[in-house]
């Protein structure tokens, strides 16, 4: 181990002074400090696969815009909670366009990016029965939403699809839905960390389950459209971006401008409300809030707390980015396609050295290249693998956190290893696997 590509003696200390029990259990941040640190002492840049950040240039279009509006002078405005009414139109159309649902601008809600949003969501979703006291994740899944729940003091249950993919789904659904204490279910569609995506038999399955329980699901598309399989980059005709919106009426959409419009840093997302579900009426949101209408609730009960309102110059960037997107001027989806191409590689890197990918079948079918993929290596836990890999300089975060059942496995995102990486990146897991190859 003391002949590592990162000095092991610095590694060392710095690992035995992080306050970190254990790797696999740690959160996506905490990672990011010990790596800061390590590269700092050493001067070694790693391959960072633990964070899921943007690895290209935010577009002109919303940029352009968001310095207009500053230059208007609304950063001496407060905003509208529930968001401009630029934006609201533009989501309501993004929405039509690529997913082929009618909103009113009313249900599109601005949100401090997609994090605020499900907070938001926990806060009333969860509080509009008191005999439904529980969300339920369809793992894996982003561990940061758990952690929410672990701060509103809010129960949740869990269960790793991989096994009930299909038909199953409905089996493992019925069980846990018809205990009557589930309020919420939440999903990624792209997943985060698998990348594996529901096909439509299972979209209607959860449709019909929420629908049987009236349970609220909530989307969360961080990933909007980034399933490179399919092409769904052409507004206003088929395929459009898959959703459960065809099949119940109880849904959310977390839309989040991080990844696919690359700008994480402005803090903005987008809140969806069916129409229906915007107007419907729970007695049990009176013991919190003011009204019993669910999104009067979101807007003026949680997020007026949360933070009232969001940048306001943002919501112009964003809601420039979504017109353009909707009238063609602006394929957001070819500026974010290189992940695909730098996944296929790094995986193929990391099969060729002796790793294996975790979540590797979608089905019957070899699941997609994109902003994630998972690995492990023989013989190793999750955390073992990521307590040595440290030393050699790639980091990643323990699948055990997302709620996967592999605790074997790792997940890696690809948009922070750049093409110029990719000889480091296949020297140190050579180096890797002649330590540890049995």
């Amino acid at each position: 181990m003391k002949n590592t590509p990162i000095n092991f003696e610095t590694v060392k200390q710095i690992r035995a002074t992080s306050q970190l029990p254990s790797l696999g259990t740690a959160t996506i941040r905490e990672l990011v400090r010990l790596v800061n640190n390590i590269e700092h002492k050493t001067g070694e840049k790693f391959i960072r696969m633990e964070m899921g950040v943007p690895g290209i240039e935010p577009p002109k279009v919303g940029i352009d815009a968001e310095i207009e509006a500053l230059k208007s002078g609304v950063a001496s405005k407060y905003p509208m909670i529930d968001g401009v009414p630029k934006l609201k139109v533009a989501a309501s159309n993004f929405v039509k366009a690529f997913m082929n649902v009618e909103l009113s601008p009313e249900s599109c809600v601005s949100t401090v990016g997609s994090m605020q949003g499900s907070t938001a969501v926990f806060l009333v979703a969860n509080r509009c029965n008191e005999k439904k006291d529980t969300i339920l994740f369809i793992d894996p899944g982003f561990p940061v939403q758990k952690q929410q729940c672990d701060v509103l003091g809010m129960k949740y249950a869990t269960f790793d699809v991989y096994n009930y993919r299909g038909k199953k789904l409905r089996t493992k659904l019925e069980k846990m839905l018809s205990a009557g204490n589930i309020s919420t279910l939440i999903y990624s569609n792209p997943n985060n960390p698998s990348w594996i995506c529901f096909t439509e038999e299972e979209l209607q399955i959860i449709g019909e389950m929420a629908n049987k329980y009236d349970v609220i699901i909530v989307e969360d598309l961080a990933y909007f459209g980034m399933d490179f399989r399919v092409d769904y980059s052409k507004p206003n005709q088929a395929p459009f971006q898959p959703t459960v919106a065809k099949y119940s009426d109880n849904y959310i959409f977390l839309i989040s401008s991080s990844k696919a419009f690359s700008y994480a840093g402005q803090r903005i997302g987008m809140l969806c409300m069916s129409d229906k579900l915007y107007k419907r009426k729970y007695a049990g949101l009176t013991r919190n809030y003011a009204t019993d209408e669910f999104g009067y609730s979101v807007i003026y009960g949680a997020l007026y707390a949360l933070s009232t309102g969001v940048s306001h110059s943002a919501q112009y960037g964003l809601a420039a980015m979504l017109e353009a997107a909707s009238n063609g001027s602006f394929d957001f989806l070819a500026e974010v396609k290189l992940y695909e191409n730098r996944a296929k590689i790094m995986k193929k890197l990391f099969v060729e050295n002796g790793f294996n990918i975790v979540y590797d079948k979608d089905i019957d079918r070899p699941v997609g290249d994109g902003f994630y993929f998972t690995f492990s290596y023989p013989g190793m836990t999750g955390a073992e693998l990521l307590e040595h890999l440290i030393y050699y300089g790639i980091s990643a975060i323990a699948l055990e956190i997302t709620g996967s059942e592999r605790t074997e496995g790792l997940r890696a995102c690809v948009s922070q290893t750049h093409e110029s990486q990719f000889e480091a990146l296949e020297f140190r897991l050579k180096a890797f696997n002649k330590a540890f190859s049995k």
